[in-house]
């Protein structure tokens, strides 16, 4: 079995145990627990880990208040991470005091006070804030190659080599960008457009509309790993759920691309992985 494949067993096996753990939380005797937040465009994800780093709950919510991996509503942002929160809490009969988030890659100058924030007002002890494609890696596992966050709003590029990062950059196109091409394809309303192309009945009839917009996602990802010597790409965000979009993507680029089973829980996932008891100053 090759590295690549032992890697995606771990990911998509902590990914199955996530999956289960949100709709059925464990209630154990751990003496602490780490959650990683993870603040998306367009959705906001909870993942709550044991003392041993072992999945124990989760939660979801779809929600509108970041665009293009910036906070633009600082008040729900608060709102949603305080009820999730609480939610995780009740249905653990614990306090959550621990957490680490994570930001787009080149984007910490911006909006890295802004996430430190929501994470503290909603009661949580940040412990580390990092960017968002080194978080899914702390997943993945990637010794060489390249790890892109295709999110709502932009897609992160970070470049691996001996397993420690070497590069990392953020642009701005993303899910939004699909879902504004559904919306006028289709004519239907953005937010109906979204709900369309979570849908994974629809992902084989929209693969050939969205095929420019994920095409101008492979321009921005060959430009950036130009001049390194990247023999795989592995995609994640939830962005990257699209059937095939993996395929357009290794066709355009002409670099093996793939990606790990259910793409959107990895970055919160890695996060959740990267969090201790120190608390960030």
């Amino acid at each position: 079995m090759s590295k690549t494949k032992v890697n995606f067993a771990y990911c998509d096996g902590l990914i199955s145990d996530f999956e289960k753990v949100i709709e059925h939380p464990i209630v154990g005797t751990s003496t602490v627990y780490y959650t990683g937040v993870d603040l998306g465009t367009a959705c906001v994800v909870l993942a709550v880990l044991d003392e041993n780093y072992e999945p124990v709950a989760g939660a979801y919510r779809y929600a509108d208040v970041v665009r293009d991996g910036m906070v633009v509503d600082y008040i729900g942002a608060v709102k949603i991470v305080k009820e999730m929160k609480q939610e995780l809490e009740e249905k653990l009969g614990t306090e959550l005091i621990y957490a680490a988030a994570a930001i787009p890659p080149g984007t910490d100058a911006n909006d890295s006070g802004a996430v430190k924030n929501v994470v503290q007002a909603a009661g949580f002890e940040l412990t580390n804030l990092l960017d968002e494609p080194t978080a899914a890696n702390a997943v993945l596992k990637i010794e060489n190659g390249a790890v892109v966050d295709i999110g709502g709003g932009t897609t992160g590029i970070s470049i691996l080599k001996d397993g420690q990062v070497v590069y990392v950059e953020d642009e701005p196109t993303g899910g939004t960008h699909f879902s504004l091409v559904i919306s006028g394809a289709y004519r239907m309303p953005f937010a109906e457009a979204e709900r369309y192309k979570r849908d994974a009945r629809n992902h084989q009839e929209l693969l050939p509309v969205l095929k420019p917009v994920i095409e101008k996602v492979s321009s921005i990802i060959s430009q950036h790993i130009k001049g390194y010597n990247v023999e795989e790409i592995s995609l994640v965000g939830g962005t990257c759920c699209l059937d095939g979009i993996e395929k357009v993507i290794e066709k355009k680029i002409g670099v093996f691309t793939h990606k790990p089973q259910n793409p959107m829980f990895v970055t919160p996932l890695g996060i959740a992985l990267s969090c201790t008891q120190e608390i960030l100053g």
